[in-house]
């Protein structure tokens, strides 16, 4: 088997790459400088060329508040680079990953979203997003859709580094605590991604890892593990305004990866221990 990996220099796709080494697969990471996604003509020769197996589809545009205003740019990248993607897929008979996001429901309620469960993103990014699974269903049968959230990984920025740089320089900090959900972390999630694609078993699937959290209850747990003193006052959403509207409620039932027999990932308590212990190693 033979895997392309876009996104190499995001946290997913660094940590499937890595995956894929250890497994003994033959694949190759790509960002922008090695193709641009927002090419047709670049993606179609370059897919043609390395004539995949499988495409993991990492890349994304994933600034949530800055994609209100750069609308276009947005869409170029996660509608028309995941389009053009699955283009290049079908025309050599590849399997396609693609990584989505919990943003593409509307987050009200309090219950869990299934994977057939009605979409209605409240944001830009989200409906962007919720496009490009729409193009990967329309061109392709050999498909997985994979609904994530709240990812953080060694491979980039994420909310894990931000409270931790925040903590050096605050005793108290806001947070949001009437957003819910489930933290992922990539080391996690991307044996996952390389067990699907050894399979058939297509379609759409939710992981994250096991349990539920506000975005103040992550950060309590982040300092408790690092050892750190800082005092997380819980506020709400209104409280906090940005750019881009969040759901509250971003719980995704993982029925669909039961059912396929696909392993449940850990804890996310447990994954931000590891994650930590790694990132004070550095």
């Amino acid at each position: 088997m033979k895997v392309l990996v876009t996104g190499i220099k995001g946290q997913l796709g660094f940590d499937v790459c890595n995956e894929l080494t250890k497994r003994g697969i033959e694949n190759q990471g790509i960002d922008r400088d090695e193709c641009d996604i927002t090419n047709k003509q670049a993606v179609l020769d370059y897919v043609y060329n390395y004539a995949p197996d499988v495409v993991v589809h990492c890349a994304a545009y994933t600034a949530v508040d800055r994609a209100e205003s750069e609308e276009h740019v947005c869409r170029r990248v996660n509608r028309d680079g995941t389009e053009y993607i699955a283009l290049a897929c079908k025309t050599i008979n590849a399997k396609m990953v693609y990584i989505s996001t919990d943003y593409v429901f509307d987050g009200k309620g309090d219950k869990y979203f299934e994977i057939d469960d009605a979409t209605g993103p409240v944001n830009f990014y989200g409906v962007t997003k919720l496009e490009g699974e729409e193009q990967v269903r329309k061109i392709l049968d050999k498909y997985f859709i994979i609904r994530t959230s709240w990812v953080f990984g060694v491979n980039g920025n994420n909310f894990i580094n931000t409270m931790l740089r925040l903590a050096s320089g605050n005793k108290e900090l806001k947070i949001v605590s009437d957003q819910i959900g489930s933290p992922t972390f990539t080391y996690d999630l991307a044996p996952l991604v390389c067990d699907m694609i050894e399979t058939e078993k297509y379609g759409i699937y939710h992981a994250t890892n096991e349990g539920l959290c506000s975005w103040a209850d992550f950060a309590e747990y982040i300092f408790q593990v690092a050892g750190l003193n800082v005092v997380v006052h819980h506020i709400t959403t209104e409280e906090y305004p940005t750019k881009a509207q969040r759901p509250k409620n971003s719980r995704l039932s993982k029925s669909s990866l039961d059912e396929a027999g696909f392993k449940r990932l850990p804890d996310w308590k447990d994954a931000v221990k590891r994650y930590i212990e790694q990132y004070n190693g550095k």
